[in-house]
Parts: structure tokens; sequence; C-alpha cells
């Protein structure tokens, strides 16, 4: 198996609306942004997969120094070397990847954040960090260091793991995690217990039209500060701000159904909005 092809694999997850995104960009570039997302799903799954929180550390070590390796150019993994294959055309920093598995890292140190301060920060980890790299493989007017582009991917990375956190609350917690702020529970009068036990009432439904609209105005947000001249090479991050919207908008005519199932949109559906947004950027 090529390191194209196990990247690939690893990043089309049963469900994934990545392969609707990057239906119609260039193969070197979808290549690309699948090893970017391969080596999400690796961390991902070291964290969900693993038991033992001593492996798991273990794991996310072994990998941060694969990274370094990476940068020196003794790539070993077959997804750090379709990392090196794209370095020569698509720019990742490293400080990029180390910051995604800082995010695992704190997934091993906590299971609940007291207030949105300490959530936005491992979310700036674990979403913002893929779309900053995904910003520097898909191309840019400026570099993603620089506010405009900075602000478009770290905002667009914020709203899509906000989004992820809504359509998984039950998901999660049945893994013992729960992402949605302590104070903003209370705030709410939801029991931790409740989302635990997958407990529905009318607070946890105030609760997650608050966390809708906060998810809507990061997305609103970053296409707000996407430079015009941008639009064109960000297509593949506009069309998973568009299927995610369309989701989030799915789960709340669904009355924030998610303590007991995951809602995803149909295949047709996200064929639709990838090609209409596609064609309108």
């Amino acid at each position: 198996m090529t390191p194209d092809d196990y990247c690939q694999q690893k990043a089309l997850r049963p469900g994934s609306s990545l392969y609707y995104s990057l239906l119609f960009l260039a193969p070197a570039k979808r290549c690309a942004m699948y090893a970017l997302y391969a080596f999400r799903q690796e961390l991902a799954d070291v964290v969900d997969q693993t038991t033992d929180q001593n492996a798991a550390r273990i794991k996310l070590a072994w990998w941060r120094h694969e990274v370094a390796e990476l940068y020196k150019g003794n790539a070993q993994h077959l997804v750090t070397r379709a990392l090196a294959q794209a370095m020569p055309n698509h720019a990742i920093a490293q400080e990029r990847l180390d910051e995604m598995i800082d995010g695992r890292e704190m997934d091993l140190l906590q299971s609940r954040y007291h207030d949105f301060a300490g959530l936005k920060r491992y979310c700036t980890l674990v979403g913002g960090a893929v779309q900053l790299g995904a910003a520097g493989i898909l191309g840019a007017s400026q570099p993603a260091s620089q506010p405009a582009s900075h602000a478009y991917a770290s905002n667009l990375g914020l709203a899509c793991e906000l989004a992820r956190i809504i359509r998984c609350v039950g998901e999660d917690a049945r893994r013992g995690r729960v992402y949605l702020p302590v104070d903003e529970l209370q705030r709410f009068g939801v029991p931790i217990a409740d989302i635990l036990n997958a407990r529905y009432s009318d607070g946890f439904a105030r609760l997650m039209q608050f966390q809708y609209e906060r998810s809507l105005g990061h997305f609103e947000t970053a296409l707000a500060v996407l430079p015009e001249a941008d639009r064109k090479a960000q297509r593949p991050s506009l069309i998973i701000a568009a299927l995610y919207r369309a989701l989030l908008e799915e789960i709340r005519a669904d009355g924030f159904r998610v303590l007991h199932q995951r809602t995803s949109l149909t295949p047709i559906r996200k064929l639709w909005q990838a090609w209409k947004t596609w064609v309108r950027a």
C-alpha cells in the first residue's frame, strides 16, 4: 500500500464529509489534504482506542518524535511519508502538527471544561490547527500567519469543532467525556448526569441552541474575513463549512436529539452542497 492510498483510507472514515469537500480538487492537493486529515485521525484513534492512558501518552510522544523526524527528512510512518511528499509544494508548518498533538494530549488530561475559554483552547488545537494547515495546502494570497488568512482558518476550525461537539454530545458522553462547558450546563440547569444518561429536557434544548448559535457565529466570522482573492483556492474549506452548517440546521430541526443518535446528511445532500458551493465561490 502506498502512503497516499493509506492516507485516503484513513482520512475517509465512514460517513465522512471530507470526500465531498475534496471531490473537485486537483489530485496533488487532494493527496496532501488526505495526508493532513489522516494524521489528525491517527491522533484521534490514539485517544479513542487506547484504554490505558500511559500507553496513549507514549503513542502521542512517538508521534511528536515522528513529526520532528519528518521535518529532518526522516519520516517513517506512511502518514508522515505522505506529508513529506506534500511538503515541497504545500507548506505545512511543524507548529500546526505539534498543536494537533497538544490538543489530543488535553483529552488525556481532562474530560470536562469549566468554561468556554478552556474549551476554545482545545478546539483551537484540534480544529484550528487543521484548518491552518489546510489553508496552506489549498493556497492563500497571504501566508496563514497573516491576520486575514489566520482569522479565517482559525474561526473555521473553531466553528467546525464546535459543530462536531454538538453532533457528538451523546457519543462523547458514552466515552465519559462532556465537552459542553460546566458553567454553561449550570446556567441552563442541565446536570452532567443528564448528559451521561441521555436525558433530554427544556434546559438541554436551550443549552444546545446556545451552542448552535456560537458555532454559527464563528462560521459567519470566518466567511466575513476570508480575502476575496482566496475564495476559489479555499473552495474545499468553504464546502466543509457549508456541510457543517447544513448538518447544524438538520440537528436543530430535529430538536437537538443528539444524546442517543448521530445525525448525518445523506450522500445526495452532501454532493449537492459541495457542487453548489464549488460553483458559487
